[in-house]
């Protein structure tokens, strides 16, 4: 399947629920037909934390707390009017979605991107919680953004764009109620101007109401490159442990080629690995000897500054472009661990399939719910491949925005080398919660899934709002 074609199956309506299990799902299932990917996060949580829901005294109060958590403390909608360099007004919508407050402020990104819809966001929410339950962080979890796109818009009307969102986003967040960041089409542009706005019209200075600001206004380092890190680190940490090897000199495929592709593909060549490809939505940019450095400036260069497409660098990198297909459809692509960073539902049945037959390894989600139910099915299949989900892989990026939360209630600032140590302690803490709540017998993506639930379920009861 081509790119394109991943790309239009991750956002349009399918069938991915089991009406045969789970039957205290039935009304959520009921509710929310038309939003079928956030009933597929869903349903995937519950399958993988399935043994909580018969444990003989707990089973009963985990079913209450799971289902309390499927529906978002509060969902707000908007609209946002903004003008382009014609003239012309144009309106889209804005939402915030703040999922649970359990463990602490509502917290995760802000998407643009003509997708977004309230199902796309409440999905995102309901993942976020788990995962910022691994950072060990004191953190709730929410998700944000909007249905406008923007690719083709000029910086004025970007400009334009993020300030009306953010006139009116900024009655609804506070560093004690909702920190918002970023997410794709949400850079450090982006909240550049969303936090101006805010301090326009709150008159609040040095406030951890945003993160993923810039250092020169209360940022920290390495948030950029956090996500991306991250999740490098954490395959680097079930490979030690599980396969006995290291990444140098494996053959890694990544897919995208925004900030986390980026930074995951920077991360792996700095660990001696062979980085095979990277792509966008309309095509595979192949490195069958491995990307150089070199590459990778060109393809942020043409990402972060020309806002190009990856056909566009055919003659300034020493890969081949392929255009119509994606990393996990190229036949002849040998891979030992595929890095999805693109967007959800990405490694469908067959791609999964593929991957096995090529003889790879491991599977590490950069993004957030990359691989398809049947994708799963077919990585679970087969117990030896390794597969961490993204509440765990992809953790790195709202650990460090956590830890910009503290950097700014501190009034402090952390040098570079500082925020490092600190991500890659976080990265081992959260695989060490997998491999405990695994045990024995169960995989990584059971002691990730169950890890992140189990924190966030005893915090309800503790707070007295499940019992």
């Amino acid at each position: 399947m081509a790119a394109s074609a991943t790309t239009n199956q991750a956002n349009n309506p399918q069938s991915c629920t089991n009406p045969t299990k789970f039957d205290f799902l039935n009304d959520l299932r009921s509710k929310y037909p038309h939003q079928p990917v956030f009933l597929q996060a869903v349903e995937e949580m519950a399958l993988s934390i399935e043994p909580l829901f018969s444990d003989p005294v707990n089973g009963n109060f985990y079913k209450k707390a799971f289902l309390y958590l499927t529906e978002p403390e509060r969902t707000i909608s908007f609209h946002v009017p903004w003008m382009d360099d014609q003239g012309v007004q144009h309106v889209n919508r804005g939402w915030r979605v703040e999922f649970s407050s359990a463990l602490g402020p509502y917290k995760g990104g802000l998407r643009f991107h003509p997708t977004v819809d309230d199902g796309i966001l409440k999905f995102l929410g309901f993942e976020q919680i788990f995962k910022n339950s691994l950072t060990g962080l004191p953190l709730g979890g929410g998700k944000g953004g909007s249905d406008f796109n923007p690719k083709g818009k000029s910086e004025g009307e970007i400009r334009r764009f993020c300030e009306s969102f953010m006139t009116e986003l900024c009655r609804y967040i506070d560093a004690s109620t909702d920190v918002p960041a970023g997410d794709i089409g949400v850079g450090g542009r982006e909240i550049g101007y969303m936090y101006g706005t805010y301090k326009r019209l709150a008159n609040k200075h040095g406030e951890g109401v945003l993160t993923g600001k810039s250092p020169l206004f209360g940022g920290i380092h390495l948030r950029p490159e956090a996500t991306g890190f991250g999740t490098v680190y954490m395959a680097q940490h079930a490979i030690e442990d599980k396969l006995k090897r290291s990444l140098e000199g494996t053959r890694c495929a990544v897919s995208g080629s925004g900030n986390v592709a980026q930074f995951a593909s920077k991360m792996l060549i700095q660990l001696g690995a062979k980085v095979v490809c990277v792509s966008d939505s309309n095509g595979v940019l192949v490195f069958e000897e491995g990307m150089t450095n070199s590459d990778l400036e060109q393809i942020i260069l043409a990402k972060t500054v020309e806002r190009a497409r990856l056909s566009a660098l055919d003659t300034r990198v020493s890969g081949k472009y392929i255009p119509d297909h994606s990393p996990w459809t190229l036949p002849t692509l040998n891979v030992d661990f595929a890095f999805p960073c693109a967007t959800q539902n990405e490694i469908d049945g067959k791609g999964a399939n593929l991957l096995i037959q090529k003889g790879a390894m491991g599977v590490f989600e950069g993004a957030n719910l990359p691989v398809t139910t049947e994708g799963q099915e077919v990585l679970r299949a087969h117990r030896d491949v390794l597969y961490i989900p993204g509440k765990a892989a992809n953790a790195g990026g709202v650990g460090v925005s956590g830890l910009e939360m503290s950097q700014n209630a501190s009034r402090t600032y952390w040098k570079r080398e500082k925020v490092d140590a600190m991500l890659k302690d976080m990265m081992a803490g959260i695989y060490q919660q997998m491999k405990d709540n695994a045990g024995e017998d169960g995989t990584l993506e059971e002691g990730c899934n169950r890890a992140g639930f189990l924190k966030v379920a005893q915090a309800l009861k503790e707070l007295g709002w499940v019992y």
